[in-house]
Parts: C-alpha cells; sequence; structure tokens
C-alpha cells in the first residue's frame, strides 16, 4: 500500500509539472510545449528558449530527407500544415511569403499532416507555387518528439531562433504580419 501511495504522489508532481507554467519548462534542457492559461501565441526569451528536437522525415516532394537541424544557422520557421486544413490553405502563401523576403537568413519548413493523398498535397504545393520544404508525415510520427504538442492543433508554427532554440509558438494560422517582427527580431541576434 505505502509503494502505491509512493507512486501516486510521483505522478501527481510528474503531472502538475507538466502542466504548470513555462518557468518550470524553462528548467529543463529541452523543448516542451505548454501554453500557460491557454494561450496561442507564446514567446521564449533568453533562458526559456530551448532547443527543438529534431524533427525529420521523408521529402514531400521527392526521395531526399528533410531535417530540420540541418537548417542551423537561419531562422526556422516550422509550420504543421495539411492540404485539407482551410487555414492552413489560406496561411501557405503567406508563409511563402516569409520565405522570400528573406531568402539566405529565413527557411520555412512544412510538416504535412494527415495527407493520405500525396499527390493533393504535392498539387497544393504546386498550384500555389510554394518553394519551401515540407516533410511528407500523414501519420505525424516526425512531431513524437515535440513534447507536449496538441497534435489535433493544426495549423501550428514554431519560430526557431539560429541555434535551433524555439523562441515563439503559435497555435493559430498566420499572416506574414505576425511573423516579420519575430523574424527581424531573431535575425538581428547575434
Amino acid at each position: 500500500m505505502r509503494a502505491l501511495l509512493g507512486l501516486l504522489g510521483a505522478a501527481l508532481l510528474l503531472v502538475s509539472g507538466c502542466s504548470s507554467d513555462k518557468d518550470a519548462v524553462a528548467s529543463g534542457t529541452e523543448f516542451v510545449f505548454v501554453s500557460p492559461g491557454g494561450q496561442t501565441d507564446i514567446s521564449y526569451d533568453g533562458a526559456d528558449r530551448k532547443p527543438m528536437p529534431d524533427i525529420a522525415g521523408p521529402s514531400l516532394m521527392d526521395d531526399s530527407r528533410i531535417s530540420v537541424s540541418s537548417y542551423r544557422g537561419k531562422v526556422v520557421v516550422l509550420n504543421i500544415w495539411g492540404q485539407w486544413c482551410g487555414p492552413c490553405r489560406a496561411e501557405a502563401p503567406q508563409l511563402q511569403q516569409v520565405q522570400d523576403r528573406y531568402p539566405d537568413q529565413v527557411q520555412v519548413v512544412g510538416v504535412d499532416v494527415r495527407d493520405n493523398q500525396r499527390d493533393a498535397a504535392q498539387d497544393f504545393l504546386r498550384d500555389r507555387g510554394l518553394t519551401y520544404p515540407s516533410i511528407y508525415d500523414p501519420p505525424g510520427k516526425s512531431l513524437i518528439v515535440l513534447k507536449g504538442y496538441p497534435r489535433a492543433v493544426v495549423p501550428a508554427t514554431f519560430v526557431l531562433d539560429k541555434q535551433g532554440r524555439v523562441a515563439a509558438a503559435f497555435m493559430r494560422d498566420l499572416l506574414a504580419e505576425d511573423l516579420i517582427p519575430v523574424v527581424d527580431r531573431l535575425i538581428a541576434e547575434s
């Protein structure tokens, strides 16, 4: 009985730690997504920034492999999307505007989820002239390393600084004007 109570107490501590504010997250060494008070726009500064685990997978468009960590040194805009998602369809050209505005300093990377028809997702990219790469991941397996992220939230966007640390998270669709101030600030950092 004592062992059971000890396990229950440890479980309660673990659960309360997972649902606390970002100060609890800041004490770790790896990024764990937390949305304090259900916020949809979250910024991380200084010591609150933690490295994004490497998200990688097959390219949507060809036989290559895409790895977010290969873009270190650039600001990365990581967007989780699906061609079936109305808000994703509206935001994709906005993300392309950000990519086009900063071709040498920013890399937009998509993660295409829940699209079981690869051809439909490829057509979506071609029809809109989207040039940034996307990982093709219908089951969302590449996102398993992203602890705390509610996989039902699509679209979602994470902005990484040049060191691969999460500087901002958006759990909604975005306009280029939402991203540009964040990106400008991160580009200016040494």
